[in-house]
């Protein structure tokens, strides 16, 4: 069993600076991630990806006609090629693969702080979820009665006046 944490798992929870943001692959930036992972492995002999595709890795979507395809908005639809998702499909599943093997490792090193961790958190969120479905209760409760109100064509009740601020005591001014 673990006496430490692996490192590979203490440099995924390390902040390492804020990175330029551009086409994302599993939120991860295809420029600066991706591509240089892929070249790698493909010169290490791990991966055969086409130069072609790390070459032209995004290009543009095609409706079943023929035509080039796009979204509501009139932006053209592209997307990353076949070969560049597929491998990093197959990274994400490994990858949560491992972090699942690493936390059943912990969970069975270290059981009593992986359940006392478990209580805390539980306690701890507890009154979170419990004001957030008083807030949702009243949120859908306000939006059935809004629903009843237009249905029937009655007004919208005028919204409780806020209550006046306590008034301010006046400091009196100290002659000597």
């Amino acid at each position: 069993m673990f006496e430490q944490t692996p490192s590979y798992i203490k440099q995924l929870l390390m902040p390492n600076g804020k990175s330029k943001q551009g086409r994302r692959v599993w939120s991860i930036d295809l420029e600066t991630v991706w591509l240089p992972l892929l070249h790698a492995t493909n010169v290490m002999g791990d991966t055969a990806i086409p130069a072609e595709a790390l070459g032209a890795p995004i290009r543009l979507g095609y409706d079943k006609d023929g035509a080039v395809k796009f979204s509501n908005s009139g932006r053209p639809v592209t997307k990353v090629v076949k070969e560049i998702s597929q491998t990093v499909t197959l990274i994400r599943e490994n990858m949560v693969a491992t972090l699942q093997d690493f936390t059943h490792q912990v969970v069975e090193g270290k059981a009593n702080e992986y359940k006392a961790s478990v209580t805390t958190a539980l306690k701890a969120g507890k009154p979170i979820l419990d004001k957030d479905r008083l807030d949702l209760n009243k949120a859908v409760k306000a939006q059935v009665e809004q629903a009843l109100r237009e249905a029937e064509g009655k007004p919208e009740p005028a919204p409780e006046p806020a209550p006046e601020p306590a008034p301010e005591k006046h400091k009196q001014a100290v002659t000597a």
